[in-house]
């Protein structure tokens, strides 16, 4: 069994829905970043999702470029997340580390040199947004054999066609984006995400966690009442590309959790 399907059956036991929190590595800097992630559990985050800095992030909103640059000005590449995350292990070997990102840099390093790594270091899942199901062989399908699970994003334009092969070789959970668009636009409505949620869940026996547009705690909790759980990253980041300092950070990381765990 996997951190994360430990997790999820640690959270369904306790009749609790999953909160993820999204912050992308190395922002603003290293020590401040490391300080924010090394929190996060303490602070109720159930799942912790590592942005790996790219210097092309076309998913991404402007919020989650901008601190993809804070990190790549900083410093920060693929070796220095992982770090974060073989520091984190030093004291937390439970909370569950998805990384987040693009194929290039992994690429870049070498798919069985990465696997490795990332495996030692105590990396849980990848969430690597532009490898479709076509190019499973590339990543998905090798990272499953090292141990690591691949959780495929599904989108409002998944259709039902489409959604059998976005299921194929998912696992941990799957991450449904409420919205259509780039990161930290449109708000989440639970009542236009609830059937999609439905949908998908009668294909798979996976958590649906829902991300992109929850923006407060009240979001997070309305949207965690018809899913498995809620992520939230834009506006953390945007918490900590205001300035704000690690603890201000996360007292509204907490503040998040505690209303997806209300749920």
């Amino acid at each position: 069994m996997s951190r994360i399907d430990a997790k999820f059956a640690e959270l369904n036991a306790a009749g609790k829905k999953a909160f993820v929190a999204y912050v992308m590595a190395g922002d603003p800097d290293y020590d401040k970043g490391l300080e924010i992630v090394k929190g996060l559990p303490d602070a109720g985050v159930d799942i912790i999702e590592l942005g790996i800095p790219f210097t092309d992030p076309m998913a991404d909103g402007t919020t989650i470029q901008l601190a993809g640059q804070r990190a790549l000005a900083a410093g920060q590449d693929l070796e220095k997340t992982l770090q974060y995350a073989r520091e984190l292990r030093k004291t937390d070997d439970k909370t569950p580390i998805v990384l987040m990102g693009y194929y290039n840099p992994i690429y870049s390093r070498g798919v069985d040199r990465f696997l490795t790594d990332a495996k030692a270091a105590g990396i849980d899942g990848l969430i690597v947004v532009d490898l479709p199901p076509e190019e499973d062989s590339e990543l998905c399908i090798p990272a499953q054999a090292a141990g690591i699970n691949f959780i495929r994003l599904a989108t409002p334009t998944t259709d039902n066609k489409r959604l059998p092969k976005v299921l194929q070789n998912t696992s941990g959970f799957v991450y449904y984006v409420s919205v259509t668009g780039i990161t930290g636009t449109a708000s989440a409505q639970a009542n236009d995400v609830s059937p999609e949620v439905a949908r998908i869940k009668s294909q798979t026996e996976l958590p649906v966690i829902v991300g992109f547009g929850i923006k407060t705690p009240e979001a997070a909790r309305d949207i965690a009442t018809i899913a498995d759980g809620a992520v939230v990253g834009s506006a953390i980041v945007e918490k900590i590309g205001a300035g704000e300092s690690a603890e201000q950070v996360l007292a509204f990381v907490k503040s998040l959790a505690d209303g997806t765990h209300s749920a």
